[in-house]
């Protein structure tokens, strides 16, 4: 190599090393805008929340005056509704993503489910809503309940399971599923004993991720007729006389946090304002809860395999 060739391939190597650099401040710099504009409006949000924060808050119903309204109608609806999404999505999700990450034939079939799956967890929620509408409250006449809500979301995330799910179970390395034939596992012995256990914390933390967008969805609520204002409480699903549990709380009327939110920002008055913050203080409390215990569980669940 001539003298010539080698300045040449020395300056080729440092205009990339100046490109490399170069493009890692730009996505630095764009990482830490995006951070800097999400810490400044979540700390403005809990200047403004924080000191609306007490046990009347949480333990009263909305009101038309803003130093006695709460958010109790509104976050025991949140609950019930996701304990209704998270019974439907997350059985049915994750059978869905071993079915066909396990037992379905790899063929165009598969491949056209695949893809529409895939499609389906980026569809605007607005649309399911418009679904739901159509079809659990026209169709099947369930009305305005806890019980469409709940499916409506379940719908929503459902997609996103499946897809968690797949990818967790792909992600565990073929010499395992060869390893427990060779050992005469039968496939369901094979995928309960061996692949479940392995995948299991990242399948957890797809489903908490995918529950934590559910919880903070308006758009589907609003369409398939979510209450502003609710001064009242679902039936108790326990009652004294057998068989001591009601089912009946699932045809009631709700509203969840966001709603809630979005009534009280609707509103003239700058003490709803604060009441609105306040809410979406707990509202990303319960996100982060969420987000930390998917975590917590993707850590816990390795270590034991380590173990």
């Amino acid at each position: 190599m001539t003298t010539e060739n080698l300045s040449e391939l020395r300056a080729n190597i440092d205009r990339r090393k100046l490109l490399s650099a170069i493009f890692a401040i730009i996505g630095l710099l764009s990482i830490l805008v995006g951070l800097i504009v999400i810490l400044a409006l979540v700390i403005q949000l809990g200047i403004k929340g924080v000191p609306r924060l007490s046990w009347q808050f949480f333990t009263s119903f909305p009101s038309s005056n803003p130093e006695e309204a709460g958010i109790l109608s509104a976050w025991v609806g949140s609950f019930l509704v996701m304990l209704v999404t998270t019974t439907v999505a997350v059985p049915l999700g994750v059978a869905a993503g071993i079915y066909l990450e396990e037992y379905a034939r790899k063929d165009w079939l598969s491949a056209v489910i695949e893809i529409n799956v895939t499609n389906l967890a980026g569809v605007p929620s607005i649309v399911y809503g418009l679904l739901a509408l159509g079809f659990f409250n026209y169709i099947l006449n369930l009305g305005e309940s806890i019980l469409v809500a709940g499916l409506t979301l379940a719908l929503l995330i459902l997609p996103v399971v499946i897809v968690t799910t797949r990818e967790a179970l792909r992600a565990i390395p073929g010499n395992l599923r060869e390893a427990a034939y060779a050992v005469g596992a039968s496939k369901w012995q094979m995928i309960q004993d061996h692949i479940l256990p392995y995948s299991v914390g990242s399948i957890l933390t797809g489903v908490i991720i995918a529950l934590s967008r559910a919880i903070g969805e308006t758009a589907p609520l609003v369409t398939i007729g979510a209450l502003t204002f609710i001064a009242f409480l679902p039936d108790s699903p326990f009652k004294s006389e057998f068989p001591f549990i009601s089912f009946e709380w699932l045809k009631a009327p709700f509203t969840v946090m966001p709603i809630q939110m979005f009534n009280w920002v609707s509103r003239p008055q700058p003490e709803f304002q604060l009441n609105a913050a306040a809410a979406g203080v707990i509202l990303i409390g319960m996100t982060l809860v969420m987000n930390g215990l998917a975590i917590y569980l993707r850590y816990r669940f390795r270590k034991g395999i380590k173990w």
